[in-house]
């Protein structure tokens, strides 16, 4: 489909304001290279100040494309199954990219996504550079991030999960089994998330008048081999916990490979929550207690963001959205053994 006589003229304005040629301004537009990067900078801030959106491409995706900083987890399956359910329902297709890492993109993602054009783009990372931000509004693609890792800015709209609750209410239900000795093994420290939910533990702990010593405190990645560490190093101690509060649910795992290679039983000896609720929570032995993070349902609801704001107001596009958390007791956890 040829652009409408408003859009020519809106690019004619453009090139005229950035001092440049329409065929350079198309150039900007079509993602193509041979343009420098202040040029660049200048004309896509012009393009989305005119309100500039390319309705008239004769191109329709049927593309969601799918961005993690890592895959290869339980994790990132679940949040591929939602993105893939919704997708289905709205008969398009999925393109999983992995660029870069937790904290964003690398520096190329945002010119190979231009290329493939998709309807919409699902980040399963901290943010965006303000410059792929405006290249991705600048050609109407509207994007949004599961779970990220850092506080996005003004503009980048989110999904995620009540960490803060969900740690306090893993310390709680310890608490009301009668422990006193609770670690915490947490995650990256640069990670918001992380952080969300050690401060929801620690305030559990602080309300029911609890010491968390600081040798209770461990920090890692969310792997299974951050908890193997962790457990090594909290049940090696003089006086080790008798549960440990794990954030992420292979960090319990590894601690349950900690606790095996230590003869000690879980739950008789040693408690363990995680926090995720992970297929694999419910068929380890003993089954896990974990905080139930909605992690398919976060997907689902960050590409229905997406879907449904290819015309989205710019209320929309500040949306910050937080699904609940919820306990869901497994046979990990009883009370401590007696002194």
């Amino acid at each position: 489909m040829p652009a409408q006589e408003g859009d020519r003229a809106t690019l004619a304005r453009v090139a005229a304001e950035a001092e440049v040629s329409l065929s350079t301004v198309s150039k900007v537009l079509n993602g193509r290279g041979g343009v420098g990067d202040d040029t660049r900078a200048r004309v896509e801030t012009l393009l989305h100040d005119h309100g500039y959106n390319r309705r008239g491409s004769a191109h329709v995706s049927t593309l969601i494309e799918l961005v993690f900083g890592e895959l290869g987890t339980e994790w990132t399956l679940e949040v591929l199954r939602g993105v893939e359910r919704v997708a289905k329902e709205s008969g398009l297709s999925v393109v999983v990219t992995q660029s870069g890492d937790r904290r964003g993109p690398a520096p190329d993602w945002v010119e190979s996504a231009l290329e493939r054009s998709p309807v919409g783009v699902v980040l399963v990372l901290s943010g965006l550079p303000d410059e792929s931000v405006r290249q991705l509004r600048v050609r109407n693609i509207p994007f949004v991030i599961i779970d990220p890792a850092g506080d996005p800015p003004p503009g980048v709209p989110s999904v995620g999960a009540a960490n803060w609750s969900g740690g306090m209410a893993a310390a709680r239900y310890l608490i009301e089994l009668g422990h006193r000795r609770i670690a915490v093994v947490s995650g990256p420290d640069d990670m918001l998330m992380a952080r969300a939910r050690l401060s929801g533990f620690r305030s559990a702990l602080d309300a029911a008048s609890i010491a968390l010593p600081s040798e209770y405190v461990r920090s890692g990645e969310f792997h299974r081999e951050s908890g193997l560490e962790a457990g090594r190093e909290l049940l090696a101690l003089p006086e080790p916990p008798t549960a440990i509060f794990a954030s992420s649910d292979l960090q319990a795992l590894g601690i349950y490979e900690a606790a095996r290679e230590r003869g000690v039983i879980i739950p008789d000896q040693l408690s363990v929550i995680g926090f995720d609720d992970l297929p694999v929570a419910a068929w380890v032995g003993p089954p896990l207690t974990t905080v139930r993070q909605p992690t398919a349902e976060m997907a689902e609801q960050a590409t229905r963001l997406v879907l449904g704001s290819r015309d989205a107001s710019a209320g929309t596009q500040q949306l910050r959205l937080d699904l609940a958390t919820e306990l869901i007791p497994r046979d990990s956890t009883a009370p401590p053994p007696p002194l």
